[in-house]
């Protein structure tokens, strides 16, 4: 999957390269190919929040906020 990758209709621009990462690696998982760096998540909150909104949104979960 490509860096930033999803639904076409999430524009990912203007986000930090770690954001885009962490929902590429988080819509990959959602979609059945489980890959997330557990260091880089617990240790960098751009990271982790771009990973729990891939897997929400490519997932179809709605989020919550």
């Amino acid at each position: 999957m490509q860096p930033g990758a999803g639904p076409a209709n999430v524009n990912l621009s203007g986000f930090p390269p770690a954001f885009k990462e962490g929902y590429s690696d988080g819509c990959g998982s959602a979609r059945g190919n489980y890959v997330r760096n557990y260091e880089r998540f617990k240790s960098d909150a751009q990271y982790g929040q771009g990973w729990r909104d891939g897997r929400d949104i490519c997932g179809g979960r709605s989020k919550s906020r």
